[in-house]
C-alpha cells in the first residue's frame, strides 16, 4: 500500500473566467449612442435620461452626448444620464 500520493496531480487549478465588469465610461466623458457604459451585476447604477438598460444590467447610450453620474431620491441611488450636446457642438466621440 502507497504511503505518498500519486505525483502528477493537482487540487489547484480552477478557477471562473472574469466577466470585465465596471464603468466603461466615466463622468464627463462623450459618448456616440449605443455605446456601453456599465457592465454590472443587478443594479448597482440606475438607467437615467437618454441611457438604457439591457436584460443583462447593462447601461448603454440612447442617444450622443455626455455622461454624468448623480445620486438622487431618497435612497440615494445612483442614476447615470446622458445630456445630449447643443447641435453645432464640435466634440471627440
Amino acid at each position: 500500500m502507497a504511503h505518498k500520493k500519486a505525483g502528477g496531480s493537482s487540487r489547484n487549478g480552477r478557477d471562473s473566467e472574469s466577466k470585465r465588469l465596471g464603468v466603461k465610461v466615466f463622468g464627463g466623458q462623450v459618448v456616440k449612442a449605443g455605446a456601453i457604459i456599465v457592465r454590472q451585476r443587478g443594479t448597482r447604477f440606475h438607467s437615467g435620461v437618454n441611457v438604457g438598460c439591457g436584460r443583462d444590467h447593462t447601461l448603454f447610450a440612447l442617444r450622443d452626448g455626455v455622461v454624468t453620474f448623480v445620486e438622487q431620491g431618497p435612497k440615494n441611488r445612483k442614476f447615470v444620464t446622458v445630456v445630449e450636446k447643443p447641435a453645432g457642438v464640435v466634440g471627440s466621440a
